[in-house]
């Protein structure tokens, strides 16, 4: 550990290997860099008749897994308050027992980063009024949530083209793709992000 005297806190110096996790109520997408490369990604799922249960199944599933890896830290894109309560609470038991399970198998650095932040960084900005008025011009008639779903999906494929071209790979599932950004994002900026 590194001592930042000009805060007088302590920061961490850039992990080796890094884990980045792109959590939903069903999943668990990762990305795996190591020295700054990525070298692993994809999706481990969830089952359970509630949440409490595909929690339970996500601890049981992500200890081996984080064994597995030997990774320093683990980076979580962090919880948001979307329009559904109740979506919050469930994907925040999920994250919570996949922190655990983190520590469970030793990854001492656990941290999370917002979801404009990682997204800012890999071109993945809200879209402009310019590109929501082309969407309504294209798709005329629809309702105001199946607008917010366009636009949604218009930036999961923009996270997926910039994952696929950085990395010249073929990553077709968007939550898989969020996790290479997370992932690109952290490891390109841990200094400057966390401390």
């Amino acid at each position: 550990m590194t001592t930042n005297k000009s805060r007088g806190l302590a920061s961490l110096s850039k992990p080796n290997t890094i884990i980045a996790v792109d959590a939903s109520t069903n999943s668990m997408a990762f990305s795996v860099f190591e020295s700054g490369k990525l070298v692993k990604y994809g999706k481990v799922r969830f089952v359970g008749t509630d949440a409490l249960y595909k929690a339970g199944d996500a601890c049981r599933k992500a200890i081996p897994f984080f064994k597995s890896i030997k990774s320093d830290a683990i980076v979580l894109e962090s919880a948001i308050y979307s329009n559904s309560p109740k979506t919050a609470m469930q994907l925040s038991l999920v994250q919570g027992a996949i922190i655990a399970a983190a520590q469970v198998a030793g990854i001492k650095t656990v941290k999370n980063v917002a979801p404009m932040a990682w997204q800012n960084y890999v071109g993945t900005k809200l879209l402009s009024a310019a590109e929501k008025q082309a969407i309504v011009k294209k798709n005329p008639g629809k309702s105001k949530s199946w607008y917010k779903g366009k636009e949604r999906e218009v930036r999961k494929q923009k996270t997926m083209d910039y994952v696929n071209k950085r990395y010249n790979i073929k990553v077709i599932d968007d939550d898989v793709a969020d996790a290479i950004g997370i992932g690109s994002y952290v490891s390109d900026k841990w200094g400057a992000i966390f401390d």
